[in-house]
């Protein structure tokens, strides 16, 4: 993306200072998050969208959910020049940002992690790893409404709380969780997490988060033999009104007691059955998933799926990621899997883990699968071929495939202002 370069950067080194005057004469952004530059305005109506992250062009693809027809894309970095200049200024900043672009970014900067909208369609929040912060986006005018800058160097996975108030949001370097109000950008509480925190899910009620952090898999040590090199990773249930942590510990020792030594124990996505008992949890380097009951504490079974890529050495993997994306309907029957680095999506039976492999495009590298809102659809992301899947839970069938943008990642289901157009630039 030659628009984003260095090159660019300099040329429009008087207007990104003029920016930064601008900005500061408005009041400093700081960890509170900062105040909109605009207007708010609140639609009387919004419509359902479904909303693509596109992490490496900082895009986001806007669909409908009906006919899955792209209505459009928003612009998540339409502050690059302003970021770029206080990240080539600053050395730490700028060897993070080098260090993520190799590590975590493949090669590419990762500019949209996740993203989910206010209730009304105002604002789009994105999480933006290579920037280290969290924005709001006004859905009509593209323009940012307020910044927050994350603890550490980089800005991760998020969740949005059921009332659709706040979101939860990791700070990979910082080892914490910041949880903020969707509509100012303001912390309203933090908590601890182990080494790289990662996933984050929001129970039914809305009064527990669900998180894991998944350790150091940028390392390259990823032979069992040096999984202790991995750092601390762990399961969180964390009060969402106290943040107090209700429940910790290692799935190390929980592996350990079911039999399954030579599973690791970095959760990365999950999914539930809808009463909360059981926790499905997709981990590094393996093809399937665990299966963990929050009532006993135990690890009940393991889905073992095909291993396409029998040959592969481990320090390929993605992220240490075999499988990464996991999702569930709303009976609570079947699982929808991301087989990430085998390039499939299938489609798993929940009583049985009887698995039908239901699309498998060359290259695909899924990343992602999230379920609809009525859970009769699971969503999926093919980062390899910029493509979206729309896969039906009943007929375990493929019904659409959608193009969108480079490297496609979260999906998650949203609202624009009924009369939404794109923002223009």
């Amino acid at each position: 993306m030659t628009a984003r370069t260095p090159r660019r950067l300099l040329a429009r080194l008087a207007a990104a200072v003029t920016t930064v005057a601008a900005v500061a004469a408005l009041g400093s952004a700081s960890a509170s998050g900062m105040a909109a530059r605009t207007a708010p305005t609140t639609p009387a109506t919004t419509q359902p969208v479904i909303f693509v992250g596109n992490n490496w062009d900082g895009t986001v693809q806007v669909i409908d959910p009906d006919g899955y027809d792209v209505l459009g894309q928003i612009d998540a970095i339409p502050d690059i020049d302003e970021r770029m200049l206080e990240i080539y200024t600053n050395p730490v900043r700028l060897a993070y940002f080098l260090a993520i672009r190799m590590g975590p970014g493949e090669g590419n900067d990762q500019y949209v992690d996740d993203m989910y909208s206010t209730r009304d369609g105002r604002l789009l929040v994105a999480s933006r790893p290579s920037l280290a912060d969290v924005v709001g986006i006004d859905t009509r005018t593209g323009e940012i409404a307020w910044r927050f800058e994350v603890e550490g160097q980089r800005s991760d996975h998020m969740a949005l709380s059921p009332d659709g108030e706040h979101v939860a949001v990791s700070a990979s370097t910082a080892n914490l969780v910041h949880v903020l109000d969707v509509n100012t950008g303001e912390e309203i509480g933090r908590f601890p997490s182990g080494d790289t925190p990662h996933e984050n899910v929001y129970s039914a009620d809305g009064e527990r988060i669900f998180h894991a952090s998944i350790g150091l898999v940028y390392t390259p040590l990823d032979q069992p033999a040096f999984d202790s090199t991995k750092g601390e990773r762990i399961f969180q249930i964390v009060d969402a009104d106290s943040f107090e942590i209700l429940e910790r510990f290692d799935l190390r020792d929980k592996l350990d007691a079911a039999g399954y030594h030579d599973i690791s124990s970095a959760i990365r996505p999950m999914a539930h059955t809808p009463d909360e008992r059981y926790f499905y949890f997709q981990v590094s380097f393996f093809h399937g998933f665990v299966e963990y009951d929050t009532v006993t504490g135990e690890v009940t079974r393991v889905a073992n799926l095909p291993n396409l890529v029998p040959d592969m050495p481990r320090e390929q993997y993605v992220n240490d990621s075999a499988h990464h994306g996991l999702a569930m309907n709303r009976k609570g029957t079947k699982l929808c899997v991301a087989g990430t680095m085998d390039d499939y999506a299938a489609i798993v039976d929940r009583e049985t883990f009887r698995h039908n492999i239901v699309s498998r495009p060359e290259n695909g590298k899924p990343y992602w699968a999230t379920s609809n809102k009525d859970g009769s659809r699971c969503y999926l992301s093919w980062s390899g071929t910029d493509e979206m899947s729309v896969i039906d839970y009943k007929t375990e069938t493929e019904i659409a495939r959608v193009p969108v943008g480079n490297h496609p990642q979260r999906i998650r289901e949203g609202f624009v202002p009924t009369d939404w157009t794109p923002p223009a630039g």
